[in-house]
């Protein structure tokens, strides 16, 4: 049987936690961040945890888990 292949996307943009969570970065921080407000840059800084629904999605790109 050929092995089912991993999403390339995935790979660069996803990380799995300990638990098993999907983290991701935050969209919306490369440019044209003049136009936001300090607020919005603060608040999406770093990295935050996909919802439950969002994470079954990306699971299945990576069938054999992310590193």
């Amino acid at each position: 049987m050929p092995k089912m292949k991993t999403k390339s996307g995935v790979k660069k943009r996803f990380k799995l936690t300990a638990t098993g969570k999907v983290k991701h970065g935050v969209a919306g921080k490369r440019h044209r961040l003049i136009s936001h407000n300090a607020k919005y840059i603060r608040s999406n800084r770093g990295t935050s945890v996909l919802s439950e629904s969002d994470w079954k999605a990306v699971k299945k790109w990576a069938p054999y888990g992310l590193d």
